[in-house]
């Protein structure tokens, strides 16, 4: 099997054990099923894998990556849903205590092939072709629940979306927009606050400065770089909705500007199968579709892996593989 797989951990040198070549296949868990992976994309989970969190030493080596869209056993289009919940495990996905996520207990996307559970299926509709879809089942399926299942904004409310650049951040600012939203963005570089607006923002700021007024909702995946930005963003019983903390864990707290002006902190993670199909929905009938930054044979894994690290990135980045050519 022709793969891109960590085999060496490293929190300061992430690239130091990040491989591409053959790997032996391995014998797939009861119940799983074979998907021919026709795209994959790259996510800044993928970086943490490398750094060893939440990617144990002893599974290595591992097949990175978590989304992916091929062709399943019996010839259908498909996305792959990367929650792997407990077999028994029933209802809502992300809040199996047990859930993992591919390429952390299962090899990953970045390859020939993936072995999923056949209930992580999700039909691929023709509207999308397979690099667009790959880029649904991580970063633009956390978007769609940060807006839609989690966040109480509603057509005509103002929301900022921090960090105007990566997965995440791009896909809030593209389905806000076309669920009737006000979007705002922020970014320290100004060809991505243009970049921002060209996908749906309304408006783009430099990171931390003063917005013309505050803003019912923030989505917010950075954390410490932005977090204090954020709570003096919101009007009085507005949310944050924090998806991640790609620029660190440990936020100063403001809990007095939080419970004087009665904001909520609001956790979000990934999303079910369930809402993965209506995402899938959302984009064939908006027409919205997810910016691809580049797309890369599989061989040049490294260089969009360097690329995501140096934060060099708007959207998100697509890896294909001339044995399963899109």
């Amino acid at each position: 099997m022709h793969a891109v797989y960590v085999d060496s951990l490293s929190a300061r040198d992430p690239l130091a054990g990040l491989k591409v070549g053959e790997l032996a296949d391995t014998e797939p868990p009861p119940g799983f099923k074979k998907v021919v992976v026709k795209a994959a994309a790259l996510n800044h989970h993928d970086l943490w894998s490398l750094r060893g969190v939440g990617l144990a030493a002893e599974h290595l080596p591992m097949v990175l990556g978590c989304d992916a869209a091929g062709i399943d056993e019996a010839g259908n289009e498909v996305l792959v849903h990367s929650v792997i919940s407990s077999p028994q495990w029933r209802g809502d996905e992300t809040l199996d205590p047990h859930r993992t996520l591919l390429s952390e207990k299962y090899p990953g996307t970045m390859a020939d092939t993936v072995w999923v559970p056949e209930r992580n299926l999700v039909p691929k509709p023709p509207e999308l072709n397979f690099q667009q879809a790959a880029c649904l089942p991580t970063s633009w399926l956390t978007a769609y629940r940060m807006l839609f299942t989690v966040s109480d904004a509603s057509p005509g409310s103002t929301v900022l979306v921090q960090g105007a650049g990566g997965g995440v951040a791009t896909a809030l600012i593209a389905l806000g927009n076309a669920a009737g939203l006000r979007v705002w963005a922020t970014s320290r570089s100004e060809d991505k606050r243009r970049r921002a607006i060209e996908v749906g923002a309304t408006e783009a700021f430099d990171a931390g400065a003063r917005l013309p007024e505050r803003v019912d909702v923030v989505f917010d995946s950075v954390g410490e770089a932005t977090w204090s930005h954020s709570l003096k963003s919101l009007k009085p019983g507005g949310a944050i909705v924090t998806c991640g903390a790609t620029s660190g864990p440990q936020p100063p707290s403001d809990l007095n500007r939080v419970f004087f002006r009665q904001l909520r902190v609001l956790g979000s993670t990934m999303g079910t199968r369930q809402e993965l199909e209506r995402l899938t929905q959302f984009l064939a009938v908006t027409g919205v579709r997810p910016h691809i930054d580049s797309e890369l044979h599989m061989s040049e894994a490294e260089q969009g892996f360097a690329r995501m690290l140096d934060g060099d990135v708007f959207g998100k980045i697509v890896f294909h593989n001339g044995r399963s050519a899109l």
